[in-house]
């Protein structure tokens, strides 16, 4: 889905894949045409934009073998979708039985995390529509923040400046730029946009920027106005925004609340927990079990990294922080320029939610994705957009 900013700028939305498990070409052409292409029908669009999750292996066999790329971009082609963004952050197994910590592994210490990526970016310049002269990936905000030592600095730094050598060069090559968008995500290196655009102390901007994820930010408690304005005063740009909501509980110690969160501690994704305290300090549990196990005090409301569909508020006395991602593309979208061109909805817990709320079938999954990604295009409408062909 492509949108017109008033300012002359094409806004391309999508949804993101790791919402399904494939981690295999047959796999992830079987999803498309599951689960994609009929919610680009549901929601009556030429084209719908996939934010497509590719795994280690796979991406490693499309850059060797130009023929089964382009069996994936035919495929892509024949349903009416198209790609302009990658979610590099999972390296692989993101729908194993347990993921938690695993999810940040490897990390950018590691040249596994760097080969990742620029695979990532050579398929996303041979998947992009002949228009679209500019794509992006998103990534992990360095690490986890334990054990983060000095040799492990200096070897994200060094890996980090070899990127971007080797983002120039496919640009070089293809004559088509791919940025990369660090993450900020609650528990790792770089928690905060402030933390982020720390790490990216000495990067060159031009290349690595952030992705702005509304759900991290909510539970980091940032504000937004603050967060956009400390960017753009960093001059790192906003390379990608991923549409998402965090469960919120405003009276997480009443009794009611605690039963309402238990069936949201899952065992697959981590789910870390923040309550602002009263100086404005903010204290963390790294999973919603063990918060619920006394790990926080609960004597101020609780935002759970838990993405949580976009269009729905969860049932009472729980809430969503839906308001924090509709003020951050107030933000980016609502004033004389687009700050961002490439926006995400990431709600990838939809087989972990809790079983009333978890789609029944394929079917029911369809239906949510094209729901959350309707709630996104009247957003954009209502900040003066206008929706393109």
């Amino acid at each position: 889905m492509r949108f017109l900013h008033p300012d002359g700028t094409t806004v391309h939305l999508a949804y993101c894949t790791n919402v399904h498990p494939a981690e295999t070409l047959d796999g992830i052409v079987e999803q498309l045409a599951q689960f994609a292409g009929p919610a680009r029908h549901r929601l009556g669009v030429p084209r719908l934009g996939v934010g497509l999750w590719l795994a280690a292996d796979l991406a490693a066999r499309l850059v060797a073998e130009p023929q089964a790329v382009a069996r994936l971009r035919g495929e892509l082609d024949g349903l009416g979708l198209e790609v302009f963004t990658l979610n590099g952050f999972p390296y692989r197994g993101f729908h194993a039985p347990v993921v938690k910590r695993a999810v940040y592994v490897p990390d950018w210490a590691q040249p596994a995390r760097l080969e990742y990526t620029l695979n990532l970016a050579r398929v996303l310049v041979a998947l992009m529509p002949q228009d679209v002269t500019r794509g992006s990936v998103s990534t992990l905000p360095l690490a986890w923040r334990t054990a983060w030592t000095r040799a492990q600095r200096v070897a994200a730094a060094r890996h980090l400046d070899e990127l971007v050598v080797g983002l120039k060069v496919i640009e070089a090559e293809t004559g088509r730029k791919v940025r990369v968008a660090m993450e900020p995500e609650p528990g790792c290196v770089a928690e905060t946009v402030e933390q982020a655009v720390a790490a990216l102390t000495g990067v060159d901007r031009d290349w690595v920027g952030v992705c702005l994820d509304a759900c991290h930010l909510a539970v980091t408690h940032e504000d937004p106005a603050q967060a956009v304005a400390h960017l753009a005063e960093a001059a790192v740009a906003v390379v990608k925004l991923q549409a998402s909501a965090a469960l919120e509980a405003s009276r997480p110690g009443a009794p009611e609340v605690q039963e309402a969160l238990r069936p949201f501690a899952e065992p697959r994704f981590l789910h870390q927990t923040r309550e602002a305290a009263a100086d404005g300090v903010v204290l963390g549990a790294d999973d919603l079990g063990p918060a619920l196990a006394g790990g926080l005090p609960a004597r101020a409301p609780w935002r759970i990294h838990y993405h949580v569909p976009l269009y729905q508020r969860p049932d009472a006395p729980l809430d969503s922080t839906v308001d924090t991602l509709r003020e951050t593309l107030r933000l980016l979208f609502g004033g004389p320029r687009a700050l961002t061109d490439h926006i995400e909805v990431e709600t990838y817990t939809w087989s972990v939610l809790p079983e009333r709320s978890r789609p029944a079938d394929g079917a029911g999954l369809v239906e949510g994705l094209a729901a959350e990604l309707d709630w996104a295009r009247r957003e954009l409408l209502a900040l003066g957009l206008r929706e393109q062909g």
